[in-house]
């Protein structure tokens, strides 16, 4: 794409490319995963949080890619500017492993949705299905070392194979519904009152999360724009649009199948839903749908993973040698060690009961770290006025408010994952740390400052706690 036509998208190319990053495995997911939670009014609920949130920090990315436009590196940076180097390799850590465990999720997707006619693959954390997994990554690792990147058409194609079961799935199942099956699992199935909704909803909020990671892809399109202007309407349309989805392939299934029916389908339950509805060709549509979306995504957050450490290295967050590309101007060494971290997640996936669910709301544990202090620093720049001097009362006050509900909103949801994601993320923060720290000692920099020292030994001693939890069984996958 030239710098010409980069400056000439169309608002409606703009709202394309927002729900293009949004819209990934997970929504093939959601009716077992809110059906095992929730009712109908929950499953409202959650999506009315998660919106709300959501929506606010897709605000807060587009003023801050308007704001700050020399911060366009990747959402660590924000973490970076406002809040020093260790938050800043925070986010950048966060976000990657977060990504890694993305990918992960992906492969036990696949090997589930086979496993429906290969009964070997499971839930697709068996041994088979992890061989078979790691075979498949470590080719397209070597595929991208080749040079071999993302390209215009693979883009369509995964668009395509995204956007269009899905929209069959809407369009069957909204000729199919009944009010009276929707009626019976409203409140959950059951006698329920508001609190035992408001516990299904929180079962649910991670989930959420998960299926909206790919909101800061809006914030690169505003140096696309024909009309600056457009920006913020492709950023609100794409996602509402999104949004309208994932309540629909939520809430429809309601109206076909009982609540516990839902619950008990295999993932992707999608395919279970349409086959409850049409037969086993609809399985197989979604199915293959699915395969073809996942592995294009796959490749797409396999590239940007290694390019996030790729990133981080050049802005003294990890050590210089992730910051090498081979002939073929692909960052190798971070990308190997990127597809370790993914092998090594498969195989504590045998161990794991309920490996997608757990890799998915890790997944979503660690993104919302880097969410929260980007966040935060959009609530910081307007708080303090800084790039606000020439700007309305209004438009601070405005940018204001959206900073303080995402944040509010990012934690929140920390803490309603669950202390254990906390903890687990711990396990995963204070060994990574000694990537920071290599990082500041090969360029004869100060570590730590005080505070940075003892956020370091919170996660320690958290990773410490997490560590003899699991041992325990406290917490256990």
């Amino acid at each position: 794409m030239t710098a010409e036509a980069e400056r000439n998208l169309t608002r409606t190319t703009m709202m394309g490319m927002v729900v293009g990053s949004m819209v990934g495995a997970g929504i093939f997911s959601l009716p077992a995963t809110f059906g095992n939670a929730t009712g109908p009014f929950g499953a409202l609920i959650a999506w009315a949080i998660a919106g709300t949130g959501m929506l606010m920090l897709a605000f807060v990315f587009q003023f801050l890619a308007v704001r700050k436009p020399d911060l366009d590196a990747g959402i660590f940076t924000y973490a970076k500017e406002g809040f020093g180097n260790y938050l800043g390799f925070i986010a950048a850590f966060g976000f990657w492993a977060g990504s890694c465990l993305g990918n992960t999720t992906y492969f036990i997707l696949i090997k589930s949705t086979l496993g429906a006619a290969v009964p070997a693959f499971g839930e697709g954390n068996t041994i088979p299905a992890v061989a078979i997994s790691s075979v498949i990554l470590w080719s397209i690792h070597f595929m991208i070392l080749r040079g071999v990147k993302q390209a215009a058409a693979i883009n369509k194609v995964v668009t395509i194979a995204k956007i269009v079961p899905i929209i069959i799935f809407i369009i069957i199942l909204a000729f199919a519904f009944k009010k009276d099956l929707f009626a019976e699992s409203f409140w959950g199935g059951g006698d329920y009152n508001f609190g035992d909704v408001m516990g299904q909803v929180r079962r649910t909020m991670l989930v959420t999360v998960f299926v909206f990671i790919g909101v800061e892809g809006a914030s690169v399109f505003s140096r696309y724009a024909k009309n600056r202007a457009d920006v913020g309407w492709a950023t609100v349309m794409g996602f509402i649009g999104v949004l309208c989805l994932m309540i629909l392939v939520t809430l429809l299934p309601y109206g076909v199948m009982l609540r516990p029916d839902i619950a008990d389908l295999r993932q992707p339950s999608m395919a279970g839903v349409l086959q409850a509805v049409v037969g086993t060709w609809g399985a197989v549509f979604i199915s293959i749908g699915l395969i073809v979306s996942v592995l294009g995504a796959y490749l797409a957050w396999t590239l940007l993973c290694a390019e996030a450490l790729f990133t981080a290295s050049k802005y003294e967050l990890v050590p210089r040698v992730f910051g090498r590309e081979n002939k073929n101007g692909v960052p190798h060494i971070a990308l190997w060690l990127t597809n370790i971290l993914v092998q090594i997640f498969l195989i504590l996936t045998i161990f794991a009961q309920y490996a997608f669910d757990l890799t998915l709301e890790m997944t979503s544990a660690m993104t919302l770290i880097p969410y929260l202090l980007v966040a935060a620093y959009g609530f910081r720049l307007a708080f303090t006025r800084e790039t606000y001097l020439s700007d309305p009362v209004s438009l601070r006050n405005r940018e204001l408010f959206f900073a303080l509900i995402a944040s509010l909103y990012a934690l929140f949801m920390i803490f309603a994952g669950g202390l254990e994601y906390v903890l687990l993320g711990c396990i995963l923060f204070a060994p990574g740390t000694l990537m920071f720290i290599f990082a500041r000692r090969e360029r004869g920099l100060s570590t730590f400052t005080k505070p940075e020292l003892l956020l370091f030994a919170a996660t320690v001693i958290g990773a410490i706690i997490g560590i003899y939890a699991l041992a325990t069984g406290a917490i256990t996958l």
